[in-house]
């Protein structure tokens, strides 16, 4: 069983700045690929940046170049770092693992709020 925990979220300013972090509780994501998904209000969740085992990285349009997906040495904690955040970007943020590397993640965390004000 693996629990992932969030932690980083709160309320910006527009053009603000953030980091997420994903810690696994005891043990690493070595060899998981992992993600971040966010979910706004009356929306469906939906991807936001993705980082594999081997460190490829792959982000959705709307945050691409703005937020970078990255883990530690140690593969204990990834971390999502999101820059000139916008009101759009408001949204319960959740990082999830991926361990047969099969686009289907099988754990999630509880999420933590980021709010964006104008």
């Amino acid at each position: 069983q693996v629990q992932l925990v969030e932690s980083g979220g709160g309320l910006v300013q527009a053009g603000g700045s953030l980091r997420l972090s994903c810690a696994a509780s005891g043990r690493t994501f070595g060899t998981y690929n992992m993600g971040w998904f966010r979910q706004a209000p009356g929306k469906e969740r939906e991807f936001v940046a993705a980082i594999s085992w081997s460190g490829g990285r792959s982000y959705a349009d709307s945050v691409r170049g703005r937020f970078t997906i990255s883990r530690d040495k140690g593969k204990t904690t990834v971390f999502l770092q999101m820059n000139s955040l916008k009101p759009e970007d408001t949204a319960v943020y959740y990082c999830a693992a991926d361990p047969e590397r099969d686009g289907g993640y099988d754990y999630w965390g509880q999420g933590t709020q980021v709010t964006v004000s104008s």
